[in-house]
């Protein structure tokens, strides 16, 4: 039965933990495909560049949510130095994104609204998928308290 509780405990806080995650990431999503789609189609930016400039301040907000609010109860190890990993993280994904709407725009030729907002969507999925493992691996640490205990059921 203690088992049983743990595994519900487990997950019960690792729903709660993507709901605020989700959260954010829904606002830092507002922003960047906001901004990418004004600075595209607005103001006619390249797709990349686009890309690039609201990513930046759709980070700085998840960031500042992500510390505060989603992970508020992990261990601080540094503000400088959780903001600089967590940038560099948040480079990966907007790679892992930058890399489909390249792939769109210059592979296959795809300049449309429609198509960049696809390669938007489907690039902002997979990098996320990314941020979220890696910055709870890497950034915002569990703490003793936090932890899980996982001792085998007898």
């Amino acid at each position: 039965m203690q088992l049983l509780t743990r595994v519900y405990q487990r997950i019960a806080a690792l729903v709660h933990e993507l709901a605020k995650f989700g959260t954010i990431g829904a606002i830092a999503f507002v922003i960047d495909y906001g901004g990418s789609n004004l600075l595209r189609f607005g103001l006619d930016l390249g797709p990349l560049v686009s890309k690039a400039i609201p990513t930046v301040l759709a980070a700085t907000f998840a960031y500042l949510g992500n510390r505060f609010w989603t992970w508020r109860d992990r261990q601080q190890s540094g503000l400088a130095r959780e903001y600089v990993l967590f940038f560099a993280l948040n480079g990966v994904g907007l790679l892992i994104s930058m890399l489909v709407i390249g792939f769109v725009t210059y592979t296959l030729g795809l300049e449309d609204i429609l198509s960049y907002n696809i390669a938007l969507i489907i690039g902002t999925a997979l990098g996320t998928l990314f941020r979220f493992w890696s910055y709870k691996k890497w950034v915002f640490l569990e703490s003793a308290e936090t932890k899980p205990e996982y001792t085998e059921a007898r």
